[in-house]
């Protein structure tokens, strides 16, 4: 789909609250790309249920047709995901429906946990202070970026997956604390 052809911000309306427009954004910020026929195998919904919520997304401005070579399948991805050559930032409005589609997915992880193989059910957490300069926090985000880079193979080329993968949310979030929460004050700026 050419930049043309995307909805700018202000054309974007706000998103309804559907639960089969949800189940798709999670499923796309799991898969990164799924057809309507990939997303009613998965969500137990019909193809063309799917595929309408899909186009309805697509109108709001949160999804965008993928790459693909010509047929009938036509592969779906986040609209600010999948093209981090053209340098676009994505919308707040995008960071915030992610952070809960992110919250979303743990919760709903946490509470059927209890019904995955037992080499699925531990969770690899782990949260830490660290004192950083802004430019500091950009490289520790760059190196996360390129450690999963390595993995990113994957999404696309099915056959490069080992026997046994699944889709592992990887989420970080590199924010400062306020000064006055963390006793810093004495080593904030000066202007």
């Amino acid at each position: 789909m050419s930049d043309e052809k995307r909805p700018s911000a202000s054309a974007r309306q706000p998103l309804p609250d559907h639960p089969v427009r949800l189940a798709l954004l999670d499923l796309l910020a799991e898969t990164g790309t799924v057809t309507s026929t990939q997303a009613a195998a998965r969500l137990g919904h019909s193809s063309g249920l799917c595929s309408f919520h899909l186009r309805q997304l697509a109108k709001h401005g949160l999804v965008e047709e993928a790459p693909h070579r010509g047929g009938r399948q036509r592969p779906w991805r986040l609209r600010w995901e999948a093209s981090p050559e053209s340098g676009q930032q994505p919308p707040a409005a995008f960071d915030e429906i992610a952070r809960g589609l992110e919250d979303e997915s743990y919760r709903h992880w946490q509470e059927h946990r209890h019904l995955e193989p037992a080499e699925w059910r531990h969770e690899e957490s782990f949260s830490a202070v660290v004192h950083l300069t802004p430019e500091e926090t950009a490289e520790v985000a760059e190196a996360i970026r390129l450690l999963l880079a390595g993995y990113r193979e994957r999404d696309e080329q099915h056959s490069a997956r080992p026997a046994g993968t699944r889709a592992v949310a990887a989420v970080t979030r590199l924010f400062p604390l306020p000064a006055a929460n963390t006793g810093d004050t004495a080593h904030t700026a000066r202007s």
